[in-house]
């Protein structure tokens, strides 16, 4: 038997985001967290769907939180909730940018394993929720393209961007790329020109999201079909679903239009 299954965590406090929440129980959630040192966790928000619940006004998504749990194996499914607090400030995304934050989580819920820490993607995404905050719609799809390559890097379905996979010849800074689920970086007309994919290229080797972000900016269409491509490869048949994301707006507008207990 794993010894890391065996051992219980501390009850260390832990940064976390809210991704999703459904109903467990008649007064308890269960909550998807994006934490940065333990990945995504499911926990048990005991009692909080109650009026005078404390975690009630805590638990919405994109404020960044500092959340306690209980005692557990390293290695349980769910894990108990014994408090959570705003680390500070108030959450950034808001109002047309709902759907681009909505947009993040769901990327991570169907593609970051539980239990999988990515703290330079905690990072990436907490960074891109203020980038969502601040930027313009343009701004706001160039964030998005920025962490779906950071992403893609972190889980190691990246192809090299400085080659063309099947042939290895260099990247040409005249000629046009995508990429392919299975076949990687290809020469595609109209797709992402040689001198963009080396900003890409080059922004991503120094960690540079500002940089990234930039060099998403144009030719935005480009981008975000090289990207869907393998997303969509990877996803499977489990589609992202706009309209539950849509539904998640609404959710969290109207929670966040009552009154904190």
């Amino acid at each position: 038997m794993s010894t890391r299954a065996r051992t219980p965590p501390g009850g260390g406090a832990l940064a976390a985001y809210v991704l999703h929440q459904y109903d467990w129980s008649e007064s308890s959630l269960i909550v998807e967290l994006f934490t940065r040192e333990r990945g995504r966790l499911a926990v048990a928000a005991k009692g909080a769907k109650r009026p005078t619940s404390q975690l009630r006004p805590i638990l919405l998504p994109f404020g960044r939180l500092v959340v306690q749990l209980a005692k557990a194996p390293a290695d349980a499914e769910l894990h108990t909730l014994r408090g959570a607090d705003w680390a500070g400030g108030e959450p950034t995304v808001a109002g047309a940018a709902l759907f681009a934050g909505f947009h993040l989580n769901e990327l991570l819920l169907k593609l970051l394993p539980r239990q999988d820490p990515h703290p330079r993607l905690f990072d990436a995404y907490a960074a891109t929720l203020r980038m969502l905050g601040a930027g313009d719609e343009s701004a706001r799809r160039a964030a998005l393209r920025a962490f779906e390559w950071l992403l893609l890097r972190e889980l190691g379905w990246l192809p090299a961007l400085d080659a063309v996979t099947p042939t290895g010849r260099p990247v040409e800074a005249a000629l046009g790329y995508t990429l392919h689920g299975e076949h990687g970086l290809v020469v595609a007309a109209g797709g992402i020109d040689g001198a963009t994919l080396a900003a890409v290229h080059a922004a991503l080797e120094a960690d540079d999201l500002v940089g990234l972000r930039d060099a998403c900016l144009a030719p935005a269409t480009a981008h975000r079909d090289a990207l869907a491509a393998v997303l969509h490869y990877h996803l499977g048949h489990a589609s992202l679903r706009t309209r539950q994301v849509m539904h998640g707006v609404h959710q969290l507008q109207r929670a966040r239009a009552q009154p904190r207990g």
